[in-house]
């Protein structure tokens, strides 16, 4: 599935960053065959929302959340979700799901003239609140995560939840850097959604 060569040795094992803590989800399953991994899908998380720094998130995407601790939970209650990639405010690195596998985050959503880009995409959820900003730390770890996931696997483009679910997510939202995140990878503009670049004048 992943067209890894012996330069990204370092930094893998199989589908599984070697910088990351590792918490298998039961939440994922085979890659369509013939699959191109060329996406990645930034969302934003939080759990209750706006709370950081608990074990709330690592604990949905592992069927372990307690849907009594909190009224929020009912709301999602017996949802199976799950994403390859967590980065905490704090800029650590969790995942959960094998980048060769397919986790469960994007749900119903179409880009780059496909739909159901669960199947070929890798998503990362980054802890924070939509409209919130994020932390340099959380950027500093997806300046190291993207260049190690563009060694393996062919990535073209980054996006948002909210661009491939327009009008039913919002995530990341507002508060996302996405020129600093562009001059971090020096990627160039068409590897991202059109318009959200803030370009300087000068």
């Amino acid at each position: 599935m992943s067209d890894s060569c012996p330069a990204d040795a370092g930094n893998w094992e199989g589908g599984w960053y070697r910088f990351a803590r590792k918490l298998t989800s039961p939440n994922f399953g085979p890659r369509p065959q013939l699959a191109h991994i060329d996406l990645i899908v930034l969302h934003s998380i939080s759990l209750p929302p706006g709370v950081y720094g608990g074990g709330e998130v690592q604990a949905l995407f592992t069927n372990q959340l307690d849907w009594s601790a909190h009224p929020y939970f009912k709301q999602i209650e017996g949802l199976e979700v799950s994403a390859h990639f967590y980065i905490q405010r704090t800029g650590e690195i969790w995942q959960f799901v094998s980048c060769d596998d397919r986790a469960w985050h994007a749900g119903a959503s179409r880009y780059r003239g496909r739909e159901n880009c669960n199947d070929d995409s890798i998503g990362i959820e980054l802890e924070g609140l939509e409209g919130d900003n994020f932390t340099p730390a959380q950027y500093e770890s997806l300046a190291a995560l993207c260049p190690a996931l563009f060694q393996r696997y062919p990535i073209q483009h980054i996006a948002g939840h909210e661009h491939i679910a327009p009008g039913r997510k919002a995530d990341p939202g507002p508060g996302m850097d996405w020129t600093l995140l562009q001059k971090r990878l020096a990627l160039a503009d068409q590897c991202f959604p059109a318009h959200i670049l803030k370009k300087s004048s000068t």
